[in-house]
């Protein structure tokens, strides 16, 4: 073996035994550093040990020490409470002995009333015994006087009971009567004094014409050859004419005039404008006849239309609906006892507005109430109903509230009220239908009313003659007096006046006057 090789292992084996060395000494390093580090960890949990012994007794003591705080203070409280607790008894105990005497001295008390009390009660029964005997003995006494009144009087006593009733109730009724009758001329003389002061201030304040043109039937012509032009050949024209407007035609012996006669008063107008416009051109034939007709059908509405508005315009009344418009102008050609009622409707919605502002009311709705009060008579001839019913319920169709519609409808009477306003529209509407030369009347609708007027007062117990006078605006009754007395007379005049208004229609107010008279004669002998 050569000599490197050999020192090669030499060398090996020495690196080797250097590492066993090595780790064995490592091994037996570490062993003796674990044994230390053991007894250093070993000494740390024993100090620590300690020092949590130390720390256990400190709060052992710090808890005992708060315990026994803790039930000091309990024992306090609970002293304390204890002594309140025996105070309360100690009070509730004087109460309930405070208590006991209180209701021994009430029951002392009521033994005392109980025994006054037996001694009333017999001290009364006695009483009443007595008080039996003498009602008895009393009642025997009566039946005894009634008995000889019954003899003296030759009347029952049911007899004489009913003639005592019938005295009472006389009496009774003329009192009654007595104070109502002051009462009503108190109630009288205040209502009428201010009522005039309004109604004159309203009727000086409204200033309208006399009288009213009412619609025009006779048409003028230049000559009396023209006549023959509007009827035609063989009347075709004047049959054309009347076939197109409704209205009756007359052609009489009248100079320069022919007569248009029908119900309808706008129809007649139109067959007035139409004729005119015939007359003015010339050219009378069916053809040119019709197209005039359309012609002033269209002029009349324009006319109407312009009339409501110029009316609208003058009383300040807004918002309202084309149709109402529409049939406000149409009462521009219709009359009530010859009274133009567009004009009547603006008079009243003057009138009504002056009277509501006295009064502290609205004065545009008492206007607007005014102006549409009469508006159902536009259409009253076409549809079934009274005009205001009818302009009612138009009013409510086209947006007026429930004041307007009932103004409207109550203004006759027809609904009951529900605002002051309809009593104002009557009003206003009776002071404008019956200012002189407004309205006229037919003979015979004026004896009949004058008739009914008559029999109606003379249909009252006591009344012996009736006078219709001033155009049947009063009636004047004259009563036996010794059927009727003053008070009784107060009563007989309202209840002939509710009778006038509930059977009778007439325009305004009529006065009852009630005449009575009592003559005392003697005679010297």
């Amino acid at each position: 073996m050569s000599t490197p090789l050999i020192l090669i292992i030499i060398g090996i084996v020495c690196v080797t035994t250097g590492f066993a060395a090595g780790f064995f000494w490592q091994i037996i390093t570490d062993k003796k550093y674990k044994e230390k580090r053991q007894q250093e960890v070993q000494k740390d949990a024993e100090r620590i040990i300690k020092e949590a012994q130390k720390d256990a007794e400190l709060q052992k003591k710090t808890a005992i020490l708060e315990a026994k705080d803790e039930w000091f203070r309990a024992k306090s409280e609970f002293e304390k409470e204890a002594a309140k607790t025996r105070d309360a008894i100690r009070q509730d105990q004087q109460r309930i002995k405070e208590m006991d005497l209180d209701l021994a001295r009430r029951d002392e008390t009521i033994g005392k009333r109980e025994t006054e009390f037996a001694a009333r009660e017999s001290f009364l029964n006695s009483k009443e015994k007595t008080l039996r005997t003498k009602d008895n003995e009393l009642t025997r006494l009566i039946g005894q006087e009634n008995e000889k009144l019954e003899k003296i009087s030759h009347m029952t006593q049911a007899d004489a009971k009913k003639m005592l009733l019938e005295n009472l109730e006389s009496q009774v009724r003329y009192e009654c009567a007595q104070m109502i009758k002051e009462i009503k001329d108190q109630a009288k003389s205040e209502a009428e004094r201010e009522s005039k002061e309004i109604i004159l201030q309203a009727i000086q304040r409204c200033a309208a014409d006399t009288t009213v043109e009412s619609t025009v039937s006779v048409v003028h012509l230049p000559n009396d050859e023209m006549k023959g032009r509007i009827i035609g050949r063989e009347g075709r024209n004047i049959r054309s004419f009347e076939e197109a407007t409704g209205i009756d035609v007359i052609v009489d012996d009248t100079p320069e005039a022919v007569i248009l006669s029908g119900f309808d008063p706008i129809r007649r107008e139109v067959a007035r404008l139409a004729l005119e416009k015939l007359i003015q051109d010339g050219r009378i034939h069916p053809g040119r006849i019709e197209e005039l007709i359309k012609k002033s059908e269209k002029e009349l509405e324009k006319i109407m239309k312009d009339a409501a508005e110029e009316v609208i315009f003058e009383l300040d009344v807004h918002a309202l609906k084309p149709k109402m418009v529409e049939m406000l102008g149409r009462l521009k050609y219709r009359t009530s006892y010859g009274q133009n009622v567009l004009q009547h409707s603006k008079e009243v919605a003057i009138l009504a507005g002056l009277m509501a502002s006295e009064l502290g009311l609205d004065p545009k709705i008492a206007i607007r109430a005014g102006l549409l009060h009469d508006i159902g008579k536009s259409i009253d001839r076409e549809t079934e109903g009274t005009h205001s019913e009818l302009g009612a319920e138009l009013a409510s169709k086209n947006g007026e509230n429930d004041i307007i519609s009932n103004a409207i409808a109550a203004h006759h009477e027809d609904v009951p009220p529900i605002s002051v306003y309809p009593i104002l529209i009557q009003a206003a509407d009776t002071i404008s239908s019956t200012r002189p030369g407004v309205r006229r009347e037919t003979l015979t609708n004026y004896i009949n009313r004058l008739t009914k007027l008559e029999e109606i007062a003379d249909s009252f117990r006591g009344v012996s003659k009736t006078y219709v006078i001033q155009a049947g605006r009063e009636i004047r009754c004259i009563v036996e007096p010794e059927q009727i007395n003053d008070a009784q007379a107060e009563e007989l005049a309202g209840q002939i006046a509710v009778k006038i208004q509930d059977e009778m229609e007439y325009p305004g107010q009529i006065k009852v006057t009630i005449i009575r008279e009592s003559r005392y004669t003697e005679y010297a002998k």
